[in-house]
């Protein structure tokens, strides 16, 4: 439905990194689709998939006001000519509050509005057994598309790349796509993860994630010995935003012709870079993976002011 070999990879060029001996690379899973791009397209296609094949009239999902997975999910279904639903997070908001809750509008996402104590409820399986009952042609997919379908999904990164790494470095938020990329790591490959929320529980997140995946306990230990957590790139956490953070996605634009988003990407990048400045990685092969997540970047431009691609 979305072609994934758009996503090429991008190798950066700096007089920090040849200071450092470093190479950079950066998977552009943002060019798969201009909104359902990056980790969104790989974390849905296998739910579309199913939703499908049971013959389900559509899928419902979860997700907050600015969130890059509502407008991809509804962006999809409409794609694969199936209906969508999202629960927001806010019954104070409409569909009129902010760009991103227009475009999944516009899309024909149908809109639920739900408080945030409800909303708190969306992993609980008593609450979403009660919505599967009252929208019972609908396919559940968790808010992030952290599923199973998601991590698979996601794992087949590695399929695309034919290059060997030394490091991987990724933003992370449910870990359905660090989970993906753990799942696939090669032997000599360290995963580095940037998780974009205050104190988030990385490791054991991710140890949660793959237990239900991979089902092999000891086999999970084993593979989270391969992953280093970078939990101080946070910027305040959950989506807030410096100036110091604006100024480097600015820098990365007019240096690296790399646009970032606010919320995950620019983090993630911005952690890959203080270490290669602090010698950290010095002499290695660098992967980041750019997730997308651009279309949420014009709704902070506008409560911001500020023009992060230049």
């Amino acid at each position: 439905m979305f072609d994934t070999s758009k996503s090429i990879l991008q190798k950066l060029d700096a007089a920090i990194f040849n200071k450092h001996q470093v190479e950079v690379f950066v998977k552009r899973d943002d060019l798969i689709h201009s909104v359902v791009s990056g980790n969104k397209w790989r974390k849905l296609k296998y739910s579309i998939a199913q939703a499908i094949h049971q013959k389900c009239d559509g899928i419902f999902t979860f997700g907050g006001a600015f969130s890059n997975h509502l407008v991809a999910t509804a962006a999809a279904c409409q794609n694969a000519g199936i209906k969508s639903i999202g629960f927001v997070r806010g019954n104070e908001l409409s569909s009129e509050s902010n760009d991103t809750l227009k475009r999944c509008a516009e899309y024909g996402m149908q809109l639920v509005f739900i408080s945030r104590e409800e909303y708190a409820l969306r992993n609980d399986k008593v609450y979403v057994d009660e919505l599967k009952n009252e929208y019972p042609l609908y396919y559940c997919v968790p808010e992030g598309g952290s599923n199973y379908f998601g991590v698979i999904g996601c794992q087949e990164i590695w399929t695309e790349i034919d290059t060997q790494f030394e490091a991987v470095f990724v933003a992370q938020g449910t870990t359905t796509t660090s989970c993906g990329l753990l799942a696939g790591l090669p032997p000599s490959t360290k995963l580095h993860v940037v998780p974009v929320l205050k104190g988030f529980e990385s490791i054991e997140t991710m140890k949660s994630t793959l237990r239900w995946v991979l089902m092999d306990e000891s086999f999970v230990d084993q593979l989270v010995d391969n992953v280093l957590v970078h939990s101080d790139f946070h910027f305040g956490g959950y989506g807030k935003v410096t100036s110091e953070l604006v100024e480097f996605i600015q820098m990365c634009s007019k240096h690296f012709n790399l646009p970032l988003d606010p919320v995950y990407t620019s983090k993630a990048f911005f952690a890959l870079y203080q270490n290669i400045i602090s010698g950290k990685l010095n002499g290695q092969k660098i992967l980041f993976l750019h997730t997308g997540g651009l279309q949420g970047a014009v709704s902070y431009e506008k409560k911001l002011g500020v023009q992060f691609y230049v």
